[in-house]
């Protein structure tokens, strides 16, 4: 059994547990933004190519305490390493550190290079290790003196699955826009619509959850590269993604008022392999009418990005008139905006604190 650690945004905790849970993870251990998980070496192939709100899988080598450089080295060097880190393979190493003694990141990052050089010398029995083969990132994590070390399994982080090469101005996350569609109850047959869809992230993530297509079929990982797990692992994976994938009665409609930005939905759309399930027209906010039976979930503008502060305010307004929401025309809205509730004109029915890059977000949940 082999110990994971895959984090997540704050606030998609319970939705990323059940992921875990359902791809075949054991012994889960959630603590913020981030769960540990146990299961055997083709769970890191699944676990690229299935999780939807992951922002990466790690491997996690060992846990040990340390105070002085030398705990760091000792512990480092203790490690077995060479279970997944060949003798030509390159292994550059990079952290953090919080509430520590050890607080110096170079400092830290040399000492833990010069530990792993000397293990994996000692263990491949070589002289020196040229790092000419492929890359395996070491990643520490120091919390009051308890040092983590991982090896990164996905390299480019889980959120680019490959269908957004360009993006509007202030697009959302991949990864919480598949938690806010989880948190929406999207299913098979559900009708999503997004009246603000920018780059048409919220549609395609909710047709990748209706149609059970693995968010990560279409892009390649750091580890599909390593010798300590077969290519064999990877082809297997997919072979079994694509074969998850199921017809659906799913429909995703989206409006935006700028052109470009309706575009670059059916283009992403399109990218994603989802194109025919998805329209996209261009159109005002204050020209919106609920459609019967949909889901509307939505990224409004921020006063901090886009558009002036009042301008945001306007369009909440607008938005509230607009949206209508109510039990049959339920709405899921991601704001920072503290008054977001009194400019929209209806309280929601149930909140969730999540975080959009480092800005500290509500969901404003509107079902009943």
């Amino acid at each position: 059994m082999i110990k994971y650690c895959a984090p997540c945004h704050f606030g998609l905790e319970s939705s990323h547990s059940f992921e875990i849970k359902k791809i075949g993870g054991q012994n889960l251990s959630v603590s913020d933004g981030r769960i540990s998980f146990e299961g055997d070496l083709s769970l890191a192939a699944r676990a690229n190519i299935r999780l939807s709100t992951a922002e990466r899988v790690l491997i996690e080598l060992g846990s040990f305490t340390a105070q002085s450089f030398s705990d760091l080295f000792d512990g480092v060097r203790g490690l077995a390493l060479e279970e997944f880190i060949g003798p030509e393979d390159a292994f550059p190493v990079k952290g953090h550190s919080l509430k520590s003694q050890l607080k110096s990141i170079p400092d830290c990052q040399s000492i833990i290079k010069k530990a792993a050089v000397e293990r994996l010398k000692a263990a491949h029995k070589v002289n020196t290790l040229p790092e000419t083969g492929p890359r395996h990132q070491l990643q520490f994590n120091i919390l009051k003196d308890v040092v983590t070390l991982y090896l990164d399994t996905s390299g480019e982080g889980l959120h680019k699955r490959g269908y957004r090469k360009n993006s509007n101005d202030a697009p959302i996350k991949e990864t919480l826009a598949a938690g806010i569609v989880d948190l929406a109850h999207v299913k098979g047959g559900s009708i999503v619509c997004d009246p603000m869809c920018g780059s048409g992230t919220f549609l395609i993530e909710s047709a990748y959850k209706s149609l059970g297509i693995a968010p990560g079929l279409r892009r390649r990982f750091s580890a599909e590269s390593w010798a300590s797990i077969p290519k064999s692992v990877w082809e297997e994976e997919r072979k079994a993604a694509r074969a998850d994938i199921r017809q659906s009665g799913f429909k995703g409609i989206g409006f935006d008022i700028d052109e470009n930005a309706v575009k670059l939905s059916r283009a992403n759309s399109n990218a994603a392999g989802v194109g025919e399930y998805i329209t996209c027209a261009q159109r005002d906010i204050s020209e919106f009418r609920p459609i019967d039976g949909a889901i509307t979930i939505c990224n409004p503008p921020y006063g901090e990005r886009m558009l002036e502060l009042k301008q945001a305010e306007e369009l909440y307004k607008k938005m509230g008139e607009a949206l209508r929401p109510s039990k049959t025309n339920p709405c899921y809205i991601i704001s920072p905006h503290e008054e977001f509730e009194k400019l929209f004109g209806k309280k929601a029915d149930k909140k969730r604190k999540l975080y959009n890059g480092m800005l500290k977000c509500q969901l404003y949940m509107y079902y009943l």
